[in-house]
């Protein structure tokens, strides 16, 4: 579906406002990239696929006002983070808005089958990302003490039981739980963290395409596009949002309703 945007119509704005975004190259990334190079901020993408970030950069650079830079980096590295947002800051000159969006995902593989890697691949690319970037852009925001908003990107794995996703689930639990701890500390800061979590939007986690006849269950009777997250996540990045902190927003079309209802 198409059009669903709505802040192109300036009812929020980000001028002179730098958001780092991570996992920008696809999906939902990609879209709340280009939502908020609408609204007039400076972004910088983040992704570790240089072909996904010409093209998500490119997509962005057109899509208003602001302006669009990408930036490789492995999200699990201290070093790789650290660096990366130096050059945010070196081309953007600060930092006030980060979207920790990147995640990876186990798939069909039961507990007793999943392989040590792997399970420290997912959480440290879903996870111990979030941690990375907001330590080290949050350290920035503080220095600069403009205040800041982060929005964590859960989803409703973290609420529910799945039988070959162990290590992903485990990881989008702790996402919205950290939420609430990240916010409790930085709130001295006036740096408000809020986590938004989807249900099965756009194309599937270490996807670019969505598979064909993809079972989806909510109350609303669609499936999800990015755009749907992408708004949600602004408004909470935004002004208008200036009084909310420590929250998870579903934005799941009432899927999780629908769980409750068998």
């Amino acid at each position: 579906m198409e059009g669903l945007r709505t802040f192109k119509e300036g009812v929020l704005k980000f001028e002179n406002r730098v958001a780092i975004v991570t996992g920008a190259g696809r999906n939902v990334g990609e879209e709340i990239a280009c939502a908020l190079v609408a609204e007039g901020a400076k972004v910088a993408l983040v992704d570790s696929s240089p072909e996904r970030l010409d093209r998500a950069v490119a997509k962005a650079a057109k899509s208003g006002s602001g302006s669009a830079l990408g930036f490789i980096c492995d999200v699990s590295s201290s070093e790789d983070v650290q660096r990366m947002v130096a050059d945010v800051v070196k081309s953007f000159g600060g930092v006030h808005m980060l979207v920790n969006n990147v995640a990876v995902t186990d798939r069909g593989v039961n507990v007793l089958d999943l392989a040590e890697e792997e399970w420290d691949r997912v959480l440290n690319v879903t996870l111990k990302s979030l941690f990375l970037c907001t330590k080290y852009a949050g350290r920035q925001i503080v220095a600069q003490n403009s205040g800041g908003a982060i929005v964590n990107i859960g989803s409703t794995s973290g609420f529910h039981a799945r039988g070959n996703a162990t290590a992903y689930s485990a990881a989008k639990a702790a996402v919205i739980h950290v939420t609430r701890s990240i916010a409790l500390q930085l709130g001295q800061f006036n740096i408000r963290v809020n986590s938004v979590s989807p249900n099965k939007v756009g194309s599937p986690v270490g996807m670019d395409e969505e598979p064909p006849g993809r079972p989806r269950k909510n109350v609303l009777g669609r499936g999800a596009v990015p755009d749907d997250i992408a708004n949600a996540v602004l408004f909470l990045l935004s002004d208008k949002a200036s009084f909310i902190t420590g929250i998870d927003l579903l934005v799941d079309g009432g899927a999780t309703v629908a769980m409750a209802m068998d």
